[in-house]
């Protein structure tokens, strides 16, 4: 009933940002109305086990096969990179009778998962590092990737995608589509070695949150002690606000006690918070803002310049000639406006639709949050971007 209320007393304002002010209060009234239907969020999405993770593979190669758009004669760790190539094939040739046109050097990088074994295959992205114009119809010579243990894991090789067109004239006009100095190759990696995963710590194994939180990780917890408890006690504490340390139940493997894990539901601890993008306007508002009292007044000063053309006419036999002319004509003025006053503990719905009902554009939106929480009557953190 209140957000029909709302959509009516939004439908006479003709201002965009209303939209986006609804769009808060929507939701913000959500999770206040479903509190009692809530089954929390997978444990599997709130943290992962210590040790599983992933790894960043990168290496140098180079793209052959490219239609005149390859690195600039100058590039010289190109030119270099190409020579050893041919030497390790057996061809050895001056550096000065090389051509790179056709050649680009790059770097590929790839993100290797956790428990992938010897032979499964990544994805790579291709960046170029010269002055190619574009990768293009590319193909990927075998580049050995690297962890920062400075080991390979895996090795790259094959056609280069882009998703996207480039054109161009004589004259130096262009047409492009997307970015042509980065693309991806598809399952373009093999990898060669495992990285090792050590599930659990003898009989016990570390749960990490992602956003660490004391309120989450006691919840987390009491879920873990009351779902999967044994007659030898808790299974669970906590270290601190984002670690939990959890005993593998006797009789189980890690792999089974983390597979039934991952799947309870905890309702994890939301810190209120409202998230600010001055430059797009974006205002993101977590849930649990509240304000305290709280008086708002926002003047608007409006400055508008008209430009009004007329004839400029000449004397009787003056020997003038006839021309159009522009007059500009600046007015100021400043709007008189409305003081609104919010009672204690208002929330940001009841803020929304007093901002909606003073017709705010979103910059003044912006600086009116940024007042509130200077002046202390904002209860939440303020994250401007």
């Amino acid at each position: 009933m209140m957000i029909r209320n709302l959509i009516e007393e939004m439908g006479g304002q003709k201002n965009r940002w209303s939209s986006v002010l609804y769009l808060i209060l929507c939701l913000l009234l959500m999770p206040g109305m479903s509190q009692g239907q809530d089954v929390g969020v997978r444990i599997k999405d709130l943290a992962r086990i210590e040790g599983v993770r992933n790894n960043q593979l990168t290496g140098y190669g180079l793209v052959m096969g490219l239609d005149g758009t390859g690195d600039r004669s100058g590039t010289g760790f190109t030119i270099q990179s190409l020579a050893n190539v041919l030497e390790g094939m057996g061809i050895t040739i001056s550096k000065d009778d090389m051509s790179v046109r056709n050649v680009a050097a790059v770097m590929v990088t790839a993100t290797l998962p956790p428990f992938f074994r010897e032979g499964g295959e990544l994805d790579v992205t291709i960046s170029s590092i010269g002055d190619a114009s574009s990768l293009m119809g590319g193909i990927l010579l075998q580049t050995p990737l690297l962890a920062a243990d400075g080991l390979v894991y895996a090795v790259a090789q094959g056609a280069v995608t882009l998703g996207g067109y480039g054109a161009g004239a004589p004259s130096g006009s262009q047409v492009l589509s997307n970015h042509l100095t980065v693309g991806r190759i598809p399952n373009g990696a093999i990898v060669e070695k495992t990285v090792p995963v050590i599930l659990s710590s003898g009989d016990s194994l570390k749960i990490l949150l992602h956003r660490p939180d004391f309120s989450t990780a006691r919840r987390l917890v009491e879920a873990i002690n009351s779902s999967l408890g044994d007659a030898n006690g808790d299974l669970a504490n906590a270290e601190d606000a984002g670690t939990v340390i959890s005993r593998i139940p006797s009789g189980q493997s890690a792999v089974h006690f983390v597979a039934e894990l991952e799947n309870l539901r905890v309702i994890p601890g939301v810190s209120a918070r409202v998230v600010i993008n001055e430059r797009t306007g974006t205002i993101v508002a977590g849930a649990g803002v509240t304000l305290q009292p709280v008086a708002i007044s926002q003047g608007n000063l409006n400055i508008e310049v008209r430009n009004q053309p007329y004839v400029s006419q000449p004397g009787a036999f003056s020997g003038g000639e006839t021309t159009v002319v522009s007059e500009s004509d600046i007015s100021v003025g400043n709007e008189i406006s409305a003081f609104t006053v919010l009672g204690g503990a208002a929330t940001l719905g009841e803020l929304a639709r007093a901002l909606n009902a003073m017709g705010l554009s979103s910059r003044d939106v912006i600086s009116i949050f940024q007042a509130l929480k200077a002046a202390g009557a904002l209860q939440a953190e303020l994250v401007v971007l």
